[in-house]
């Protein structure tokens, strides 16, 4: 959803006019831009740029960020090489690490036509159950094509370094945690310990997108037929895939989970029509050909690893780095989520959980 520049959140329109002047973006000297802002989302800022019929999308991180999930020359990178070969992102143009235009690291890209499901699209489409069958059926189709790219031949086998890459999981989400820490949540301590001592070894290698869910892909129309892109690759590397399919389990909501969740971070998943999660996953499975004898670690890892990039987003409010009030209480969704992976690891499934 579009709206207008959060109050700290502005850019320099001066600034970035002649920014996309020198680099030829544009060519008439005379247009000031029209800046809004997309709403939805918590991590990266995502702006709308237009001059006269022109538009642009710029992606920087918000100030105070850690690189790691903000990572611009990243998504840059990962969106270049895969156009190429994939059709489902968006085209880029540039990229700036100049902290002269808006202090920050940026790029550019072009402005992907089509829907995007978000809670609040789904209720104005007043999308129903049939719907949703054949959205996440094109949702599941589409992930399962992004598993089976060739990273290498696409020029992406230094993104990332399989090997050993759920230990590097747990330890770097357990050390950024730890890092972002504000409260005493004894469930996250006890999950951490239990990731450690519960760590599958990986039989897979794949590119992965590691924030896939319903807000992150732009669908062509409402025959929910194609997805025309997927968005928001700065978390994309090369690793073990069913750690994203644990992610983006762990994205999907159900009508039964915790109160809390479904109050402030619900996915278009509650909705009639969608399959549940352990559905999701025997889909999946189907699709790739992959046996899984039990998915609780990885959907554990999911809600660990949301739980930290929901504090990470708390402490930065906190520390004044951030006003958007619409952070002020993630640290009780951290707490929920870590409670929610406890109650994952006690009840050996991965939903009827509360």
């Amino acid at each position: 959803m579009l709206q207008k520049v959060r109050e700290g959140e502005e850019i320099d329109k001066i600034k970035i006019s002649n920014f996309f002047l020198k680099n030829n973006l544009i060519s008439d000297d005379k247009v000031d831009p029209n800046i809004l802002q997309y709403s939805n989302g918590y991590s990266n800022l995502t702006y709308l740029i237009t001059f006269n019929d022109n538009n642009f999308v710029l992606r920087c991180p918000p100030k105070g960020a850690v690189k790691r999930g903000h990572d611009m020359s990243r998504e840059y990178k990962v969106l270049s090489k895969l156009s190429n070969s994939f059709n489902k992102v968006p085209k880029t143009y540039i990229y700036n690490d100049d902290m002269n235009i808006i202090d920050r690291p940026f790029y550019v890209m072009e402005r992907i036509s089509g829907i995007i499901l978000t809670t609040s699209e789904v209720e104005k489409r007043n999308i129903n159950a049939n719907d949703f069958k054949k959205i996440s059926k094109s949702w599941l189709e589409t992930f399962t094509e992004l598993h089976s790219l060739d990273y290498k031949s696409i020029g992406l086998e230094d993104l990332g370094k399989p090997h050993g890459y759920v230990d590097r999981q747990i330890e770097i989400w357990s050390k950024q945690y730890q890092n972002a820490k504000t409260d005493e949540i004894q469930s996250a301590d006890k999950i951490i310990k239990w990731l450690y001592e519960n760590k599958p070894v990986s039989k897979n290698t794949s590119l992965i997108h590691n924030d896939y869910k319903y807000d992150n892909v732009v669908f062509r129309d409402e025959n929910w037929n194609e997805i025309n892109s997927i968005l928001d690759w700065e978390m994309c590397t090369i690793g073990d895939p069913l750690m994203d399919l644990g992610t983006s389990i762990a994205y999907w909501t159900m009508p039964n989970d915790h109160p809390v969740i479904l109050n402030g971070l619900k996915s278009p998943t509650v909705f009639q029509g969608n399959p549940s999660r352990s559905k999701i996953v025997e889909l999946y499975c189907k699709q790739t050909n992959t046996k899984i004898d039990d998915f609780v670690f990885y959907y554990v890892y999911g809600l660990f690893k949301i739980a930290v990039i929901v504090q990470q987003i708390f402490y930065r409010f906190k520390k004044g780095l951030t006003t958007n009030k619409k952070f002020s209480e993630l640290n009780k969704y951290a707490k929920v989520l870590c409670d929610t992976a406890w109650q994952s690891i006690q009840k050996k499934q991965i939903e009827n959980l509360f």
